[in-house]
């Protein structure tokens, strides 16, 4: 028992003096850790206004002082760690970061993912808040750009919200990129009506509305001579390029382009099918000079009804390859 006491003796004096040579350290650590938060905030500051007087989103201005910010806690921590363990280097300590890392990095791979693509967003800048963007099958005005995703407003009412990591690795369309964008429609126009002159009835329809630019002119091309109309693309432009302003351009244009055709005796053809049927026993079926395939006869050239008996003998009258007329 004696013997055990005096052991736990002893080292509780080796604990005491080890606490008491790690006092300076610890109060070193600490004075260091105090100066990198510190030096943290001042870079932290430092850097939002950097960026922010480059005109960049306020997310992307919050994010990177963020990351600044905890970069210098980070290093400040290791530091401090450093001075209190001697004995651990700063090699060591940087591959247990790495496995650590690594091991958050294989956990999280989607998070960290959409994370980069969000900085990566932020800093390019494709699109910005208030642009509308179509994305395969989902359309509408940009809500929110945040670090790992962002929402959209569709035109329907409600909130998508999309992974930036879809954002940054898919064909994005953004309407709104520009001032001015173009629309165009095509317009069937008959066949028996002069093109020409349903151009000009066109382009002056076009002229009379305010919505559309005069610059570049608004235009009219025949692009296809289709089964039933001969069509033509009209094409025209307005600004500002929004959803809304498309739609009521487009119904504006439309609605007064119809009259103005129409109003000018040019057709506004649709497709049409016309079937005809006929009794195929006329004495002129067979005969690809005389048969009518399914057309009406002229008047008093209507061809003579041919019985079953009729058609027999013909078809007993034509003789096969190397024999002679049957007679029936």
């Amino acid at each position: 028992m004696d013997l055990n006491f005096q052991e736990v003796v002893l080292r509780l004096e080796e604990f005491l003096v080890d606490a008491i040579v790690m006092i300076p350290l610890l109060l070193v650590a600490l004075l260091v850790f105090v100066l990198a938060l510190i030096l943290a905030n001042y870079i932290k500051n430092a850097v939002m206004r950097l960026v922010r007087a480059s005109r960049r989103p306020e997310s992307l201005v919050l994010l990177l002082g963020r990351l600044a910010r905890w970069t210098v806690i980070v290093l400040g921590t290791m530091l401090a760690a450093l001075i209190v363990f001697p004995g651990f280097t700063a090699g060591e300590l940087v591959q247990l970061l790495g496995l650590a890392g690594l091991a958050l990095g294989v956990a999280f791979r989607n998070i960290f993912e959409d994370f980069l693509a969000g900085i990566l967003l932020l800093i390019t800048q494709p699109f910005k808040i208030g642009d509308q963007i179509v994305l395969d099958n989902h359309e509408g005005t940009i809500e929110s750009i945040e670090t790992r995703s962002t929402s959209i407003y569709t035109y329907d009412g409600r909130r998508l919200v999309i992974p930036n990591s879809d954002l940054l690795t898919n064909v994005i369309i953004v309407n709104t990129a520009y001032s001015a964008r173009r629309i165009e429609h095509d317009v069937g126009i008959g066949y028996g009506d002069d093109i020409q002159l349903a151009r000009q009835v066109i382009l002056e329809t076009l002229d009379t509305l305010d919505t559309i630019l005069k610059e570049p002119k608004p235009d009219a091309l025949v692009v296809d001579l289709a089964d039933h109309a001969i069509v033509i693309r009209v094409r025209w432009w307005i600004t500002p390029p929004r959803r809304i302003d498309l739609l009521e351009t487009r119904d504006r244009v439309l609605a007064k382009v119809r009259v103005a055709l129409l109003e000018n005796g040019i057709d506004l053809p649709f497709p049409t099918r016309q079937i005809l049927f006929h009794d195929q026993t006329e004495a002129t079926d067979g005969d690809r000079r005389y048969q009518r395939e399914g057309w009406p006869p002229v008047a008093g050239e209507a061809p003579e009804p041919r019985g079953i008996a009729d058609a027999l003998s013909a078809i007993g009258r034509s003789p096969a390859p190397g024999h002679d007329p049957v007679d029936l």
